[in-house]
């Protein structure tokens, strides 16, 4: 159960986050918080079933949102 809840979770955020990026550009970083969080649940999923290429590409596409993020704001 709580699989599906962190995959259904992490499809929401990066769902949200290509309407932002598509529809609402002036919204910026909400969209790259939204990939960051998505990438978060996703993260915890690839690690309760093992999943060690998905691991890789969340960790890198969550260090990519968080330098976005510091680009945005520093």
């Amino acid at each position: 159960m709580l699989n599906n809840i962190l995959q259904w979770a992490g499809t929401v955020c990066l769902l949200t986050m290509y309407v932002l990026m598509s529809f609402f550009p002036h919204l910026h970083p909400y969209n790259i918080v939204a990939g960051v969080l998505g990438g978060l649940c996703y993260l915890a999923w690839t690690l309760r079933v093992r999943n060690t290429p998905q691991l890789i590409v969340n960790l890198v596409a969550i260090t990519i949102g968080l330098a976005g993020l510091y680009k945005f704001y520093g």
